[in-house]
């Protein structure tokens, strides 16, 4: 089993490392893809990564989970037609998605949420409403194969639902 993490320039550290490890844990090969590959990219709190592959390498078709994690991040990738491409294949293919805090943005500029149950940051709540998705103020929201939390206080419950969609309990 593959999961495939997007992510850019200050990730929120939590949203990533806590999905991330705990995946791991659990068996499942986890690479992280960015928009440029060969240097570090910062979390907002100081933690580092060197992405395994650049988004334009990703086939989606290999993966069986896609998470977005919050911070800066989704600022940058949902700008990236890259990540758009890979968002909507996992869509198509119903393949799960992941998203948490500011993580949805990327959906919305993907235009997948319309008629989608969802959660966000507070901060990001009236974007998803614009594009269209019923907004839940819950710690996840689980619409489908989508799973969607609010902020790293809720890495817990989006954990739990994560490793649902994926058949391994938790």
């Amino acid at each position: 089993m593959r999961a495939l993490i997007i992510t850019a320039e200050q990730f929120e550290d939590s949203e990533l490392f806590v999905p991330k490890e705990a995946l791991e844990q659990a068996g499942v090969r986890v690479d992280v893809a960015t928009p440029e590959k060969g240097h570090q990219f910062h979390g907002k709190h100081g933690r580092t990564l060197i992405a395994d592959l650049i988004l334009r390498e990703v086939d989606p078709a290999d993966y069986d989970l896609l998470v977005i994690p919050g911070g800066r991040a989704p600022e940058t990738l949902r700008r990236d037609d890259e990540a758009l491409r890979i968002a909507r294949a996992f869509f198509k293919a119903d393949k799960p998605v992941a998203a948490i805090c500011h993580g949805p943005q990327v959906l919305v500029s993907a235009r997948l949420l319309e008629g989608r149950r969802a959660t966000c940051h507070a901060s990001v709540a009236q974007e998803l409403k614009d594009a269209g998705a019923r907004y839940e103020d819950a710690e996840v929201v689980v619409d489908g194969r989508l799973v969607t939390s609010r902020q790293p206080g809720d890495l817990p419950a989006f954990v739990r639902e994560i490793m649902r969609q994926l058949g391994l309990g938790r």
